[in-house]
């Protein structure tokens, strides 16, 4: 892109902590005493927005310079329609950075850590600071991008679903999700906690403490396979993901053999719902966004097409 051609930049944001507590309690004094009333410290709630606040100023001024900004709230990320040809700038954290992704569509992301005394920033390469530096080349189409594989799930009704991180196939509440699962040619009847599918990038988080705690029950890892990932993850664009099921109960009607596994490129783990109420698939950890996993229904869960682009 250049400035001649004036580019749409698209300026994704969220609200921080002090905004949603105001909105939650319509005034800045009644979230104060809220907070307070807690045990947490209002004054940490403050520096949050100052800096956030700061940052979105100066990231705002900065792209001004190379073409129309349009700002984003976290919020209407599913409905939005991002420009074949934008530029997408996320003020993070890591988590604003894997929503925007998987509505994406192909679209580069450069990804900006607002507060790294706060933030660790594993998706945010960038620093406020360093936009008089990286524009120039990134409008340019000078900058290398790292690739990340985003997962999909398409149910026999038409709901489709995208992942960045991981998907949860489950029910709603503290109840057993019960339905039929297979992979090539292994086919099972469960009652679990749910199914977790993981992307590589999403391997390094909720995938990660569930390995974990079943190390923590057994005292051992149960094959190489699963210390390398529960130890290092797997790389952002691996064509693999990995499904694990929480919590499978054996019983005269369900079994607890088919509980982890990868699925390869080309590959569907596929899952048929017999949950008659509250059956539910979500990505990311967003539950609002969700689809409905009623019994009879089907869900073929593999590799996406598209893949994430980060800009480094």
């Amino acid at each position: 892109m250049s400035r001649k051609s004036d580019p749409k930049i698209i300026l994704v944001t969220r609200r921080t902590r002090l905004q949603e507590l105001i909105a939650r309690h319509n005034t800045a004094e009644q979230a104060r005493f809220q907070a307070e009333h807690l045990g947490m410290d209002f004054g940490d709630f403050l520096d949050e927005d100052r800096i956030y606040q700061r940052a979105m100023k100066q990231t705002a001024q900065a792209l001004e310079s190379f073409g129309r900004v349009q700002h984003l709230e976290r919020g209407f990320l599913p409905n939005f329609l991002f420009p074949p040809g934008c530029l997408v700038v996320v003020l993070g954290q890591d988590g604003l950075v894997a929503n925007t992704l998987k509505y994406l569509a192909g679209q580069p992301i450069l990804a900006i850590n607002p507060d790294p005394a706060r933030w660790e920033g594993v998706l945010l390469p960038f620093q406020v600071a360093d936009l008089p530096r990286v524009l120039p080349d990134v409008v340019r189409e000078r900058r290398q991008t790292r690739e990340i594989t985003i997962a999909r799930v398409q149910i026999n009704d038409g709901q489709t679903l995208l992942a960045v991180n991981d998907f949860f196939i489950g029910v709603r509440g503290h109840v057993s999700a019960r339905y039929d699962i297979a992979l090539n040619n292994r086919q099972e009847r469960q009652s679990s906690s749910g199914v977790i599918v993981s992307t590589g990038l999403g391997s390094t988080g909720w995938l990660r403490s569930i390995l974990t705690g079943a190390r923590a029950i057994t005292g051992r890892d149960a094959n190489k396979e699963i210390l390398a990932i529960r130890q290092h993850g797997m790389a952002w664009d691996s064509q693999t993901l990995i499904f694990n099921v929480r919590e499978p109960y054996p019983s005269r009607s369900t079994e607890a053999e088919l509980v982890f596994g990868r699925v390869a490129a080309g590959q569907s783990l596929r899952i048929r719902s017999l949950m008659p109420e509250n059956g539910i698939i979500f990505s990311d950890g967003m539950e609002s966004d969700s689809l409905d996993f009623r019994s009879g229904l089907e869900a073929a869960i593999g590799i996406a097409p598209i893949r994430g682009r980060l800009l480094q």
